[in-house]
């Protein structure tokens, strides 16, 4: 009889999981959490687009060449092309490698943590964390929080809350439900709260071009050089507004040269005012201007993040909700003290809110209950 098994201690192999040992376990989660990531590539350009993330497979979106298996291993592929296209030679962005490595190193650090005691809760960890993976690159680039990932999100989380009682401390499914319902509540509450008061409290902002731009009116959204903005991430109250003077701005069957330009879609009727002259929004499906300055209403947060704090309570709870409002605050202090010092304080103004969020719900969860009984004893 021997205690050991592949050269290693028989302690090193336990504990099983399904019969399979912890350390297998982890190697599995390993490979897990770089296929996710790869997935996770597609979701993060995919979506804000409004793009299916499952057809057509994955292809080169300058060639448009279909990517064979060989080229398309996580990490690997990236590293062994150079970061280029094998077809077209285009390059591939560093963001691709990073994502899938974050997600391995991430997925293996809550098996660690978690999986010996808790397999089952681990795993759905790392569906949330997943999520704010894809919620933090998609907010870098666009600004916007898809509801596919926060509305799908509140969704999963409760479902999994019933599940899994232990992603809320709970000792049965009835009372990790009324624990993930409460962290719905409160999540979404709160920032709504913050939202309110920062429409009130911060009131507008400039965005300047380099120089004169086409800035597009689409249906459901703005569409600035920078990137995409929702309507409802602007209009909030009936005297929201964008503003701007447009050089030449053109509608379905007319045409206007230098005039100011003043949009409110929250108003009843929304309204378009060029010079002096008032339209009905509704009347004007097409609108496009040409102008180096856009004036928008300016907030805290947006309704993207409301539905953000509401999956992240959904998942871990109204303490871990209220953690991560005030400690997002905290961290986003922190990114724009080192701009300051950089003197890249502009680029701040161009950050969303929501990776600060992200980050602060993953500082709950691998220590932020510590931290929060030091600060208020829940």
């Amino acid at each position: 009889m021997t205690d050991r098994y592949l050269g290693l201690p028989l302690d090193f192999w336990q504990p099983e999981f399904l019969g399979i040992p912890h350390p297998i376990w982890t190697f599995a989660v390993a490979a897990l959490g770089l296929i996710v990531g790869s997935f996770l590539n597609v979701v993060i350009h995919r979506m804000p687009l409004g793009q299916s993330v499952v057809t057509p497979p994955s292809h080169c979106p300058k060639c448009q060449t279909r990517i064979p298996l060989r080229f398309n291993l996580p990490i690997l592929s990236w590293v062994a092309l150079r970061g280029r296209c094998a077809f077209c030679g285009s390059p591939i962005s560093p963001r691709y490698l990073l994502v899938e490595a974050f997600t391995g190193v991430v997925f293996v650090s809550t098996w660690l943590v978690f999986g010996e005691a808790q397999p089952w809760m681990a795993f759905a960890l790392c569906l949330l964390f997943a999520g704010f993976i894809a919620a933090t690159f998609i907010d870098l680039e666009h600004l916007i929080i898809p509801d596919e990932i926060t509305l799908g999100g509140t969704v999963a989380g409760f479902l999994l809350s019933a599940a899994i009682p232990a992603l809320q401390h709970a000792e049965g499914p009835l009372e990790s439900m009324k624990r993930s319902g409460l962290g719905i509540a409160v999540g979404a509450g709160i920032v709504y709260l913050v939202l309110r008061l920062g429409k009130l409290a911060f009131g507008r902002q400039n965005i300047d071009f380099p120089e004169v731009s086409r800035v597009r009116f689409l249906e459901s959204s703005l569409l600035l050089p920078s990137g995409e903005m929702p309507y409802e991430e602007i209009f909030y109250r009936p005297s929201d507004a964008v503003r701007l003077h447009a050089q030449r701005l053109e509608l379905t069957d007319r045409c206007f040269l230098d005039q100011p330009v003043e949009l409110r879609l929250a108003a009843q009727p929304a309204l378009l005012r060029v010079g002096g002259e008032v339209f009905k929004a509704e009347d004007e499906p097409y609108m496009v201007a040409e102008t180096d300055r856009v004036e928008l209403p300016r907030e805290a947060m947006g309704l993207g993040d409301v539905k953000f704090m509401a999956a992240i309570g959904a998942f871990l709870g109204w303490q871990a909700a209220v953690f991560s409002l005030m400690f997002s605050a905290v961290i986003g202090t922190f990114v724009a003290v080192i701009l300051i010092a950089l003197r890249k304080q502009t680029l701040s103004g161009r950050l969303g809110y929501g990776p600060y969020i992200a980050a602060a719900a993953m500082t709950w969860v691998f220590g932020g209950r510590e931290i929060a009984l030091r600060w208020f004893g829940f």
